[in-house]
């Protein structure tokens, strides 16, 4: 049978773990085509789609049934099913019973190894949709998710409550119930832009009507570039260029429905303090984008994302800029208070942190580094005093205020502080 239809499988969720997003939404695009491929209904292609609160799949030109199949079952040799005057034998009969047929319903098998009575039947193919709902329901259940949560008095498990599910075959809803939701066509919109239902006529729609009626970009790829050019057009309306770090943007992508960038501005005089320290505040704490100015220096500004289209952005920027002022604030009084110590001074302290039981404690280590620095530097025309001061001091560091904050900067902050 050739007959193809589009499927459409969307799980809608509480909101999902921002790091885990692309991977569970991978995850469960591999389990389904597994799940459809065993099934002897291979897809052409599966696109999966993931936001904060959805894990959507559009399946491509999925069989409506699996094909009939041919089964052939072999019985005894010719020459032991039938006696000399060609009747039957019991090593026949006992073949057909078990078969549930005659005798004469059976068939002949040529083979260069000789003659065979077998069993030929049909099985007929079952229909897709009634495949799909335990198709779907391994792929949920394999996924990589480390804790599943419990809600309500049932027993499902999944890594956040669900609310709805979507199962649509070509214009037709699948009805089945998955993850202890009933199936049907109709999705949800934005939590406060289109909290009602939104009803999907066909796969191909999904896409299109969540953007238009719900404000909802569920394309994962879609919505990461559009906060990206957001992002940009905001700096650059700053006379900026904004620090767009990969993997934040990932999470920002992850964390937000329907992107809206706003920019906001902290006290210049934090930029006394060490960009690196600023930006790790503002890119981990607070998933904004730093901004640095026609200098490469770092500007007393930040691009947020939002994920409302607000009637008062001046709100939610002010409320922004109010929270990013204590964070900075704290690394201003790292860097205050880690400079009252020499980073030297530092040194016996690591004399109490273990860097390996059986290899001793980080100053021991620091005091290897320092001797092997020392002798490749005069081997190679350096300057050992230079190499053997710098190692005294690469690990002093990881006892101050800063570092104990923004483990990342251990090394860069050392390099301020000597």
């Amino acid at each position: 049978m050739s007959d193809t239809r589009d499927l459409l499988v969307e799980i809608g969720t509480e909101e999902l773990p921002p790091k885990a997003l692309l991977r569970l939404s991978a995850a469960f695009a591999e389990g389904v085509q597994r799940g459809l491929q065993d099934a002897a209904l291979a897809p052409a292609s599966v696109e999966h789609h993931a936001a904060p609160r959805r894990l959507a799949l559009l399946v491509r030109s999925v069989p409506v049934a699996q094909q009939d199949r041919e089964t052939v079952r072999r019985g005894p040799a010719l020459a032991a099913a039938f006696d000399d005057d060609g009747c039957p034998t019991q090593a026949a009969l006992g073949f057909a019973r078990s078969c549930g047929v005659a005798v004469e319903a059976l068939d002949r098998l040529e083979t260069p190894k000789g003659s065979w009575l077998v069993y030929r039947s049909v099985q007929p193919g079952r229909a897709t949709a009634e495949l799909v709902p335990d198709i779907v329901e391994q792929a949920l259940g394999g996924l990589p998710v480390p804790r599943r949560m419990r809600w309500g008095d049932g027993d499902v498990e999944f890594v956040r409550p669900v609310h709805w599910v979507v199962l649509l075959f070509g214009d037709e809803p699948i009805r089945a119930r998955i993850l202890g939701v009933e199936s049907g066509r109709h999705s949800r919109g934005h939590r406060f832009h289109h909290p009602d239902p939104i009803y999907i006529g066909e796969p191909d729609a999904y896409l299109p009507i969540l953007e238009t009626e719900g404000q909802v970009l569920a394309d994962h790829r879609t919505r990461r570039e559009a906060i990206r050019a957001q992002v940009l057009e905001q700096a650059a309306a700053l006379d900026g260029t904004a620090v767009i770090d990969e993997e934040l943007l990932d999470e920002v992508t992850a964390l937000v429905e329907w992107p809206v960038a706003l920019s906001g501005r902290f006290d210049a005089g934090f930029l006394e303090v060490p960009a690196e320290a600023l930006i790790s505040s503002m890119q981990d704490h607070q998933k904004y984008f730093p901004v640095t100015g026609a200098d490469g220096r770092l500007m007393p500004h930040f691009i947020t994302v939002a994920n409302i289209a607000s009637r008062d952005p001046e709100q939610i920027r002010a409320g922004n800029e109010r929270v990013i002022r204590p964070r900075l604030a704290d690394a201003d009084f790292f860097w205050k208070q880690d400079r009252r110590q020499p980073l030297a001074a530092r040194a016996q302290g690591l004399k109490n942190m273990v860097f390996q039981e059986r290899l001793g404690s980080l100053y021991d280590k620091q005091m290897r580094i320092a001797s092997l620095a020392t002798a490749i530097a005069d081997s190679i025309g350096g300057n050992p005093d230079w190499a053997g001061r710098a190692a005294h001091l690469c690990k002093c560091d990881l006892l101050t205020s800063m570092v104990y904050e923004f483990p990342e900067l251990q090394g860069v902050m050392g390099r301020y502080y000597a």
